[in-house]
């Protein structure tokens, strides 16, 4: 099998069951940031070499197959049984599991006073990378489920994979025992905090 097909070179791309569509379509959209959130959460995974037996680690590889099957039945087009084609549907166990997993984080955390920026340790700041790209990849399946049936459970799990990466992230900045940076309001007369 080779990597290029050629197939794609005249600005379409292929859906599950051979279906072509446009690859500026809203799916197509969808389904590459879900897949960009992919890679993120991939290079973020990387990052946690000296932790590889670590709860962490275990919660991110389990939202890369979790991601993978979201895009792949965003690749299902309407009408199409993604269940036939053998794509596991998404629970609300997974939402659930992402639940315990941040309260587990969340158990260990100092409490939140202030506003944090993204950053402290690399992968802390490869975590808050994560976070973002999931906020667009959720608002790209709410732009697609406008015009589109999307999976009921698609938008929680997303809603909830954000919420996880942001306090994954608090949690190795904390292990690594790097002082997460805080927003500090400049008073706009003086430029003074």
């Amino acid at each position: 099998m080779r990597i290029y097909t050629r197939t794609g070179d005249g600005g379409e791309t292929g859906l599950v069951g051979g279906d072509r569509i446009a690859k500026d379509d809203r799916r197509v959209e969808a389904m590459g940031t879900v897949d960009e959130l992919n890679s993120w959460i991939g290079s973020a995974a990387a990052e946690l070499n000296g932790w590889r037996d670590d709860d962490l680690l275990t919660s991110l590889r389990r939202a890369q197959q979790r991601l993978f099957e979201i895009g792949a039945r965003l690749a299902t087009p309407e009408g199409s049984d993604p269940d036939a084609s053998g794509i596991p549907a998404l629970g609300s166990d997974a939402v659930e599991q992402l639940e315990a997993d941040i309260d587990r984080c969340e158990s260990s955390l100092p409490p939140l006073r202030a506003f944090i920026l993204p950053g402290g340790s690399r992968a802390g700041a490869s975590l808050h990378g994560a976070r973002t790209v999931c906020r667009r990849a959720e608002r790209c399946v709410v732009a697609l489920a406008h015009d589109h049936a999307v999976d009921e459970q698609v938008l929680p799990y997303l809603n909830r994979l954000s919420d996880y990466l942001f306090v994954a992230a608090r949690t190795m900045n904390a292990r690594e025992a790097r002082p997460e940076p805080v927003w500090q309001s400049q008073n706009p007369n003086t430029g003074e905090s």
